[in-house]
């Protein structure tokens, strides 16, 4: 379904701008920016061929998966490799376990060592793969020429907070403590959405508790402020993909009833910013999590910490998923690539608290 789909959409998106523009209606403008066309023309679609009813959780994470075919790119030369990451007991965890991952080699990087970025998926912390994530892991393996290792964390409502970041942190501490069993030169970590908050909470925990933690974090779109209203989310609350009533939905999927809702997701309030490391953030325009985002770059800056932020104005929460149609998205995603690329190719090895 979704290859006739990715045909049907790139065949409406080479269409000329006059024939996109009918299909996708008037040009929507919010808050002094305009919705991209092409943008505009697979939500509209998409929404055409949404289901009547709302999705049951089973069925909302067979699709997120299935939908990675959307994002489906040329990545020649990139190998994937199905492993598992060691984990200790913890919340939820009574014994020692394991994660299934998987590690993107692009062929420039040969057998030799490189950098290499730890990845967790997005969906909302109760939603996505493996599978959903490949083809982002894909393109910035290809474009960064630097192995990422594709981590799967246990999802809400089934294990709550803190389930998923306790997963995320000790798959970064078991890479970072062996990277010579992966090649690893200087280690990042990152992610989409949830996964950003992963990356950078996971980044963060690390520091503050005297170890050695990643080199640089690549966050897109990432949550970092649970329970707020407002701003953008306000604005962007129906029409653009994500809304700010799904946000919702899972925010009770993770949080337990009674937890403090900032402490979990966001880093907005912490007095220790300072440790982090070199980050990149990214937002997208006609995202309800927009305001967050960008709040969260500035307090980093505030800290002290080097912050690469960006705004795409005319694109959407998820944008990482159109990148294989949307020409904007695809140019996002490469901005991204190319600042893993910088950021592990200049960054230090990765330091402790007191480094």
């Amino acid at each position: 379904m979704f290859g006739a789909l990715r045909r049907l959409l790139r065949a409406l998106i080479a269409l000329p701008t006059p024939a996109r523009r009918a299909l996708a209606g008037p040009a929507v403008t919010r808050d002094r920016q305009t919705l991209d066309l092409d943008v505009q023309l697979v939500l509209r679609l998409l929404g055409l061929l949404a289901p009547g009813e709302e999705p049951s959780l089973v069925d909302q994470r067979r699709a997120t998966d299935r939908a990675a075919g959307l994002a489906e790119s040329l990545t020649p030369g990139v190998t994937a490799r199905a492993l598992t990451v060691p984990v200790p007991a913890g919340p939820g965890r009574d014994v020692p376990g394991t994660l299934p991952a998987c590690l993107y080699e692009p062929a420039e990087v040969g057998d030799g060592p490189a950098g290499l970025l730890v990845h967790f998926h997005g969906g909302g912390f109760a939603l996505g793969s493996i599978a959903s994530s490949a083809p982002l892991c894909r393109v910035l393996a290809h474009q960064a020429g630097v192995r990422v290792l594709s981590v799967e964390y246990r999802l809400a409502p089934e294990n709550p907070f803190p389930a998923g970041l306790a997963d995320a942190a000790s798959a970064l501490h078991h890479v970072l403590t062996h990277r010579d069993d992966f090649r690893a030169t200087t280690v990042a970590v990152g992610g989409d959405s949830a996964g950003a908050n992963l990356a950078l909470t996971a980044a963060h925990q690390l520091a503050r508790r005297d170890l050695e933690t990643a080199s640089f974090v690549l966050a897109l779109y990432p949550v970092a402020d649970a329970g707020r209203t407002g701003g953008s989310r306000d604005l962007f609350a129906e029409g653009f993909g994500l809304r700010t009533a799904d946000i919702e939905v899972f925010e009770r999927y993770y949080l337990p009833d009674g937890l403090d809702v900032i402490r979990p997701t966001g880093l907005l309030e912490v007095e220790d910013l300072a440790v982090m490391p070199p980050c990149y953030v990214s937002t997208a325009g006609f995202d309800p999590l927009r305001d967050e985002g960008e709040e969260l770059a500035d307090a980093l800056r505030r800290a002290g910490v080097p912050v690469v932020a960006r705004r795409f104005r005319g694109l959407v929460h998820g944008y990482a998923g159109f990148a294989g149609l949307v020409p904007a998205a695809r140019d996002a995603v490469l901005d991204a690539a190319s600042a893993l690329r910088t950021g592990l190719a200049l960054g230090a090895p990765a330091r402790s608290l007191r480094a």
